[in-house]
């Protein structure tokens, strides 16, 4: 949209969307956050792993669109998380007799290279010359662009909330699947990816809507589901405070303040963010061989200031080329980033739930909850493999008739 010089009205409909997924996820939030804090309490670890596994299967499916990728993804971050000493064991695993990988790899550095130092590489290869912004300045769109905003931004507020419950779900997984579905059941999905106004509306109501309703697993269950609610149940604990299903009926006055306190921030970032469009726009006249340096340096930064380590630096720059061959080959970071994520919890609720049943894995079935939800996932893996191999029968048959 910058390229074809609508990045006023980008910008605009960011503000909105935002707007509009924020409404809904709070709404979201106050619903089901004490009804989902009753039934945490019937959740064990067989359950949470079970949970986990769905979290994998339908974030992976949603952002790339196939299944196998997406899955062969989340194994990927899964094998990363491993990397470091056991908490059980004490051994070192996965770290090649390097000193600095034994306390794992950090989210940052993974996170920093496959999204930011990727993203300029690739930037980079196009070849392509980037133009600062210099056309004029338009905010508010027209009654169409306005009708093809809200569909738009409620479909990315559904996406946005319903991930970000998922436990490892979050923003950043949540921008891409909303922008994958848009290109799916969009009627202008064939607009998406060259100025399409979908392509802004979705992604940022998204990740309004699943910013807000990540709290709901750290305050109803207990699991921080990211980095910054990981800092959260920090910041609980050290008040005092254990976040768990016990949370809501014993502090109610924190939790409806919380809520209350999202919403006036929510009305405060439609209110702040439309007019300073006009002087955010300045950003968008730096050319990008002055931007991109700038970027990079900042990332250094990032990485560096977590643990003031060299070391960390060089882990960001191998992910770094890890997501740009990744984005050559059109796999998702995303699925990455949750298996890296959710493989530390999900390891050790399943050797939880292994010494609570005394090894038997029939635990994770006969108990109701895990036993719905791993057949649940049985069912969705097996419609997408009769769907694949429906959709390469028609192929097939295609390749025929034209032959």
């Amino acid at each position: 949209m910058t390229l074809k010089g609508q990045t006023g009205l980008a910008l605009f409909t960011a503000g909105v969307s935002s707007f509009i997924g924020g409404t809904v996820a709070i709404v979201v939030l106050a619903w089901l956050a004490p009804t989902l804090g009753e039934v945490a309490l019937l959740f064990g670890p067989a359950e949470y792993v079970a949970l986990m596994l769905a979290g994998f299967v339908c974030v992976s499916f949603v952002t790339t669109g196939n299944l196998l990728n997406g899955m062969a993804m989340c194994l990927v971050g899964v094998l990363l998380g491993m990397v470091g000493t056991d908490v059980n064991s004490g051994m070192q695993r996965f770290t090649m007799n390097l000193s600095f990988l034994s306390d794992g790899i950090g989210l940052v550095s993974i996170a920093l290279g496959c999204f930011g130092i990727a993203e300029i590489t690739k930037n980079l290869d196009i070849r392509s010359e980037r133009t600062p912004f210099s056309g004029n300045i338009k905010l508010m769109p027209t009654w169409a662009e306005f009708k093809r905003l809200i569909p738009s931004a409620l479909r990315g507020s559904v996406i946005g909330s319903f991930l970000g419950i998922l436990p490892g779900g979050g923003p950043v997984i949540a921008q891409f699947a909303a922008y994958a579905v848009d290109k799916r059941v969009s009627k202008y999905k064939h607009e998406i990816g060259s100025g399409a106004i979908e392509g802004v509306a979705g992604q940022a109501a998204a990740d309004e809507a699943a910013a807000r309703t990540s709290f709901i697993p750290l305050m109803s269950i207990g699991i921080p589901e990211n980095a910054v609610m990981a800092l959260m149940m920090a910041a609980f604990i050290i008040k005092g405070i254990q976040p768990g299903p016990n949370m809501i009926a014993g502090h109610p006055d924190l939790f409806w303040g919380l809520v209350a306190s999202m919403w006036v921030g929510n009305c405060f970032l439609l209110i702040l963010n439309v007019p300073l469009v006009r002087y955010l726009l300045s950003v968008f006249k730096i050319p990008y061989s002055v931007l991109f340096p700038s970027i990079l340096f900042f990332c250094c930064i990032g990485t560096y200031s977590v643990n003031n380590n060299l070391d960390d630096l060089f882990i960001t720059a191998f992910f770094g080329f890890i997501g740009y061959v990744f984005s050559r080959l059109e796999l998702d970071a995303p699925p990455l980033i949750l298996g890296f994520i959710l493989g530390p919890m999900l390891e050790e609720n399943f050797r939880r739930a292994l010494l609570l049943s005394r090894g038997d894995f029939t635990s994770f079935f006969t108990r109701p909850i895990s036993g719905t939800l791993l057949g649940l996932i049985g069912i969705f893996i097996a419609w997408q493999v009769v769907a694949f191999f429906l959709q390469a029968r028609k192929t097939a048959t295609r390749h025929q008739q034209a032959a």
